[in-house]
């Protein structure tokens, strides 16, 4: 029988009491007229939490931060950063507030943290807000990056305030309340290093290990083994995205967590027509932070925190960096390992025996599978979840995805030599993910105050997987007319 769900928030300050070094206590500016727009009932509950309860005027203050929890203590986390490859050595939640850590149903800990309520200390000439777009934004991908099985932080609800915010135009306001396993990046290592107080340092990472990698507690060297466990779980990470055509769009260091998951959906998408070179951010003019480069600056950013960390690796600098290097040359091996294991279950290939296996045609197929892709501009998402109707022998859905078929009847005939299993493919290739276009329809909709669009889409990204009649739209490119698209950050 599962716990009864709560009626009430209770929040634990376990930050804001241990760190005060790295947050600043703050509240949360009081909205005038807030509306619950979408609330996750299904995260509600996983968090012990009575969705009727959120929905209540209690709840919403609750949800916005207007009145906290008793106990709690809301705080603006100070982190540092690099920014496309400059280092701001003071950054911070300029426009966010960590309300303290809920304790789950499951008896985890996990942060309640909220997104556009107001200016911060560390707000640097910002207002603080955020626009309901962008907001949703985020709501609408963290669903899907879960329903897809990849690590993230998740969004709780959204909340219009019914304040205008003035960025190209003036747009209503609103609050996002999103969970995560904790805030902690790169960015926050990177500050305790700048601050020059060797006991913070240490201080924070235990409590990293503590909220994280508790096994890391019992090595003989714990704060090398928490790099390591990050290195390898950001690897992992970078390969899921890499699998189902996402692209973060700002991975800078106070934008990489030390938990794995992802976080900070800004100028965001997923990838329609296949191209490496991919890039959707307005302020990525310089292709940092493209499809094909996210592998690439992942491993800039752990080496970053590397350098945040080495006075915990070793008393001897020399030998402290050698432990660091080592530690840091795995996540290239890593990596292909995820991707490549990937790889053959988007195939319905058996696993790969390892990443040196380089002779064996079925990595070879991966190599040409790309290429074919690169080559025609093929949609990704539809390619991979058409490859099951191939195996079976209806190339009629897949054939349309190329201007010119022959290079794709030729790729699928090595294809099908290599045996795949058909029962798989539709388990592991999603037939909906937040196509741009879709998104910005929802997006636009919603900002006029219209949700229909948006409840139809978390309809089809809930359940990636599974085709269902009436969301036949949801599973197929942009349209021509749709054109190149652009995200901004919102801010």
């Amino acid at each position: 029988m599962s716990p009864a769900l709560q009626q009430s928030v209770v929040l634990e300050n376990g930050f804001a009491r241990n760190f005060p070094e790295l947050s600043i206590s703050w509240a949360a500016e009081e909205p005038p007229a807030p509306e619950l727009l979408v609330l996750n009932e299904r995260l509600a509950r996983e968090l012990g939490l009575d969705p009727e309860y959120l929905r209540s005027a209690e709840g919403i203050s609750v949800l916005t931060g207007a009145h906290p929890p008793e106990g709690a203590t809301p705080v603006a986390q100070g982190y540092a950063g690099h920014q496309f490859a400059s280092y701001s050595p003071r950054l911070g939640d300029g426009r966010a507030l960590l309300l303290g850590e809920l304790r789950g149903a499951d008896g985890n800990l996990r942060d309640l943290h909220l997104k556009g309520s107001g200016r911060t200390p560390f707000s640097r000439g910002g207002d603080g807000f955020g626009a309901v777009g962008p907001m949703l934004r985020e709501y609408i991908l963290s669903e899907s990056l879960h329903a897809l099985g990849i690590p993230t932080t998740l969004s709780l609800a959204v909340t219009a305030t019914g304040n205008g915010v003035l960025r190209e135009s003036r747009l209503p306001g609103a609050v996002l309340t999103r969970v995560a396993s904790s805030h902690l990046r790169v960015g926050s290592f990177q500050y305790a290093r700048a601050l020059d107080d060797p006991d913070l340092l240490h201080r924070l990472a235990d409590y990293a290990i503590l909220r994280h990698h508790p096994e890391a507690g019992e090595a003989e060297r714990p704060h090398l083994a928490l790099f390591d466990a990050v290195v390898a779980d950001q690897a992992t990470l970078i390969a899921q995205w890499m699998l189902v055509g996402f692209v973060h769009g700002v991975m800078n260091t106070d934008n990489m967590t030390i938990s794995g998951e992802t976080i900070d959906y800004g100028p965001c998408a997923f990838i329609d027509a296949f191209d490496p070179a991919a890039v959707f951010s307005s302020i990525d003019a310089q292709g940092r932070y493209a499809y094909r480069n996210q592998p690439v600056m992942a491993e800039w950013n752990l080496a970053r925190l590397a350098e945040a960390m080495l006075p915990l690796f070793d008393d001897d600098e020399d030998r402290a960096v050698e432990l660091a290097m080592e530690s840091l040359r795995t996540f290239r091996t890593r990596y292909s390992e995820a991707w490549s294991a990937g790889m053959f279950e988007k195939l319905g290939l058996p696993p790969a025996t390892g990443v040196e296996s380089r002779d064996q045609p079925a990595h070879d197929l991966v190599e040409a599978t790309t290429a074919l892709l690169a080559a025609s501009g093929a949609d990704y998402t539809s390619f991979f979840r058409a490859l099951a109707d191939v195996a079976r022998g209806e190339r009629a859905v897949a054939r349309t995805l190329f201007a010119d078929p022959a290079p794709f009847e030729d790729w699928a005939g090595r294809w099908l030599a290599l045996g795949p299993d058909p029962a798989g493919l539709d388990r592991i290739n999603p037939a909906y993910i937040p196509r741009n276009h879709l998104v910005e329809e929802a997006l636009e909709a919603a900002t006029g105050g219209d949700l229909e669009p948006l409840n139809h889409l978390l309809e089809a990204v809930s359940a990636p997987y599974d085709v269902r009649p009436g969301l036949e739209r949801y599973g197929t490119g942009a349209p021509t007319e749709f054109g190149p698209y652009v995200t901004f950050c919102g801010t």
